[in-house]
């Protein structure tokens, strides 16, 4: 249960309300530019701190990683501290991770603090929506305040891309510094404008204790899976040091089921595994955001090759980015008017046809022109799939079920990202086909599981309500 808020002095007035979604959606574009602005300076950080590909791939996948683990825990941290104390400290930790993500002189700090920023995301940017929605009255004020943060979200990729291309040109540590001042200033802000929480009821001490436990054991196995990873592929293959955290990961998702099963509230409510349009969506969203970051490392580091400079890889990108911060504020009724399925198998298909579209080879590397049908490919792949699959995923659940359900989902659309980008980055020094194939059968996986949804029947279980193992909710099944 989410902890109820109250409205400071003046929250009711509409100038003030407003100023709040201001803030908030801001806070959004912030979190939205970290991928971009990291994927056009990646290769300027490798040059700056002598990383190869295989390390520089953990600058994108830490972040990744972060965020997709501590997003399940994310809301019972918001029930027992409040939604306005998490959200406040996450920006103030976010904007000094960034800061000491810019000083690093090593590889190990900047991984850190990438990791340790994408935890803060994980919990600023379904809190801010949360605080959003209290604080706006439903209607058609919250209707426009809840597109202008999907849109910030939307534009904060073009965002991110423009502004790095022109701090990677000055220097990268520019590009990770960027976001600390400005944080701050939404911290002040924040400060002022955020509605402080009412009293709310506490969770059991036996739930307390174990949540804990559960993420930890979560974000254990995620690491130990990805570095497990980056040791099984590519010339610099370990297998020891793979095994190991192979049987890491598996020692440590054994207690996260443990605690799972033990805790009177779990994390995660296991009938939602059962729900097959939830499933096939987290899977499809993990599949298109995997290859497309992936995709995008591999052509940050051709264009680098090649000898582009920041700005012109920027410029590059936009394709793959700028059609879905322009169709943000459509991206619904689009959805809504082919059908999520239908939107989301046409984005799943033409997701994959921009990767084989991307040139294979080329002694010059390749120039905007050549990068032109892939990025645009891509870029219609999240016009049509990206908020379809949302809807699709948590569209026919009870309301009791949507907040889990998107915790779930954002957990694999990360999840999606990281596990992609490490074996793609293993293989791309020896092997940049390959490492193109491994993207484009990604992104055909996703493809694949977009068109089953259109000749199965979703069906639709019953579902116990979060936290409990029995008792199904029973609802009214709609004629499709």
């Amino acid at each position: 249960m989410q902890s109820s808020t109250t409205s400071p002095a003046g929250t009711g007035r509409s100038g003030t309300r407003w100023a709040l979604v201001s803030v908030l959606s801001a806070n959004m574009l912030v979190d939205a530019l970290e991928v971009s602005a990291t994927v056009v300076a990646l290769p300027w950080i490798g040059d700056g701190l002598g990383l190869p590909v295989p390390g520089l791939q953990w600058v994108l996948s830490a972040f990744a990683a972060g965020f997709g683990s501590l997003v399940l825990l994310g809301g019972r941290l918001v029930e027992r501290l409040g939604r306005r104390r998490v959200y406040l400290a996450a920006l103030l930790l976010f904007a000094a991770a960034s800061l000491a993500g810019a000083l690093a002189d090593g590889a190990a700090v900047l991984i850190a603090t990438r990791v340790v920023k994408g935890g803060c995301v994980a919990l600023t940017a379904p809190t801010g929506l949360a605080i959003l929605v209290s604080a706006v009255p439903e209607g058609p004020d919250r209707r426009r305040a809840v597109s202008l943060y999907s849109f910030f979200g939307a534009a904060g990729f073009c965002a991110g891309l423009l502004l790095s291309g022109l701090l990677t040109g000055v220097g990268w540590r520019w590009t990770l510094a960027f976001p600390a001042p400005v944080a701050l200033l939404l911290l002040a802000a924040g400060l002022r404008l955020v509605p402080r929480d009412g009293p709310a009821p506490r969770p059991g001490a036996r739930a307390t204790r174990l949540a804990p436990a559960a993420g930890l054991a979560f974000g254990a196995a995620v690491a130990l899976l990805l570095y497990g990873l980056s040791c099984a592929v590519g010339t610099g293959r370990e297998p020891g040091r793979a095994g190991a955290a192979f049987a890491g990961a598996l020692l440590s998702a054994a207690v996260l089921v443990a605690a799972e099963r033990a805790s009177p509230r779990p994390l995660l409510a296991a009938g939602l595994l059962g729900h097959g349009p939830l499933v096939r969506s987290a899977i499809g969203a993990a599949a298109l955001n995997g290859s497309y970051v992936a995709f995008l490392l591999v052509a940050a580091l051709d264009l680098h090759r090649a000898g582009s400079t920041p700005w012109q890889t920027a410029l590059a990108f936009l394709p793959a980015g700028a059609p879905l911060a322009v169709s943000a504020l459509y991206s619904a009724r689009l959805a809504s008017w082919l059908g999520p399925a239908r939107a989301v198998a046409a984005g799943a298909v033409a997701a994959p046809l921009g990767y084989a579209l991307y040139p294979r080879a080329g002694p010059g590397g390749p120039g905007f022109t050549d990068l032109l049908p892939a990025t645009g490919c891509v870029g219609a792949a999240f016009v049509l799939a990206f908020t379809a699959l949302h809807l699709q995923a948590t569209g026919g659940l009870p309301p009791e079920h949507r907040q889990p359900a998107g915790a779930l989902y954002q957990t694999c659309v990360q999840l999606g990202a990281a596990l992609t980008a490490v074996p793609v980055a293993a293989l791309y020094p020896a092997d940049r086909d390959a490492a193109l194939a491994l993207v484009t059968a990604v992104g055909l996986t996703g493809a694949g599981v977009a068109l089953s949804a259109l000749t199965g029947r979703n069906r639709l279980p019953h579902l116990p309500a979060p936290g409990r193992t029995g008792t199904p909710v029973r609802r009214e099944r709609k004629a499709s």
